[in-house]
């Protein structure tokens, strides 16, 4: 089923359907998922303060419901940062957020965006494409869920080295493939 071009919170369950989950790029994410404890929010900010209120909004509202119910949120904000660079600025802007709502320790914020770009690749990485999602998004985390995750898992080290084989193996052809509706790289 292909979501609406329109909806980016279809497009944006899309992804991690089919990408976050089916690539098993995130070993973690398809049992939050299966439960239905992750939440989607769509901002409509159209400047980075908005986006800011947003992001405050989302993390308390995660510090204050019951895991059970809301493990993680995706904020996906399509109208505001664009460009990476500027979207990369703003994340600096999101962990002192966190430090200022004594959430430190508590919850964190994760990164995907259109045109993610790991410092160290080249803009054409196939690589880049783990952390590239159909919009811009801030992904909230509660860090004893993370914490729990990875204890659980065997070798936690090794995710980033099987998703680069993972995708180096699937090519930007491939990657396109799983997304037939879009002619971008996300």
């Amino acid at each position: 089923m292909t979501p609406d071009a329109d909806d980016p919170v279809a497009r944006t369950r899309q992804w991690m359907e089919r990408a976050v989950i089916g690539l098993n790029l995130c070993p973690f994410a398809k049992a939050v998922a299966v439960r239905g404890q992750v939440r989607f929010v769509l901002s409509d900010a159209a400047t980075p303060g908005d986006l800011l209120e947003d992001l405050a909004r989302e993390l308390a509202h995660l510090r204050d419901v019951d895991p059970r119910q809301t493990d993680t949120t995706l904020l996906i904000h399509p109208q505001v940062l664009g460009d990476f660079l500027d979207y990369n600025d703003f994340l600096g802007v999101a962990d002192a957020l966190v430090e200022d709502m004594g959430l430190e320790g508590v919850l964190q914020v994760a990164s995907f965006h259109p045109d993610y770009r790991f410092a160290d690749a080249d803009a054409d990485d196939v690589g880049n494409c783990t952390n590239r999602s159909p919009y811009p998004t801030l992904h909230l985390l509660r860090e004893d869920s993370v914490s729990r995750a990875v204890e659980a898992y065997p070798d936690p080290d090794v995710i980033v080295e099987r998703n680069l084989r993972t995708l180096r193996a699937l090519g930007h052809e491939g990657w396109s493939r799983l997304f037939p509706d879009r002619d971008t790289n996300t």
